[in-house]
């Protein structure tokens, strides 16, 4: 079995997406619009443009995502974070503040009790994330 986070957005995932594929050194392996679909003469005007499905592999990892169709109302990304570990101290810093640029940080990284680095942001997309490095290797 394996769990994949699923993100949702307001007409953002493109950029978000592209943004995260640099940002972790990963690939998107999917990046589909609604204009794609086979459903493409549904969409609303201006719509198409948007991302039905992506989907980022990092390493061994998949993280997806879609804008939220105009009959799903967007209501922001609540009660979750999207967790990253790493191996060096270096690596969690460098993740850690490109996520957080123009975003809001809510715990700044430093040494924890249980990590070399721990923090905690929500990105200028809205997206909740931990970064964690619990021993530089």
């Amino acid at each position: 079995m394996k769990i994949d986070p699923y993100l949702t957005f307001d007409g953002q995932c493109g950029p978000a997406f592209r943004f995260y594929a640099q940002v972790l050194n990963g690939t998107l392996e999917a990046f589909l619009t609604f204009a794609e679909s086979p459903a493409s003469n549904e969409v609303p005007a201006g719509f198409g443009d948007k991302i039905m499905h992506a989907r980022l592999a990092v390493g061994d990892q998949v993280i997806m995502g879609s804008d939220c169709p105009p009959q799903v109302p967007f209501q922001g990304i609540h009660g979750i974070s999207v967790s990253i570990n790493v191996d060096r101290v270096a690596e969690a810093e460098r993740v850690f503040k490109a996520l957080a640029e123009g975003g809001q940080v809510q715990m700044p990284l430093a040494q924890t009790f249980w990590a070399a680095r721990f923090g905690m942001l929500v990105d200028r997309f809205g997206v909740p994330w931990m970064i964690n490095c619990e021993k530089d290797q």
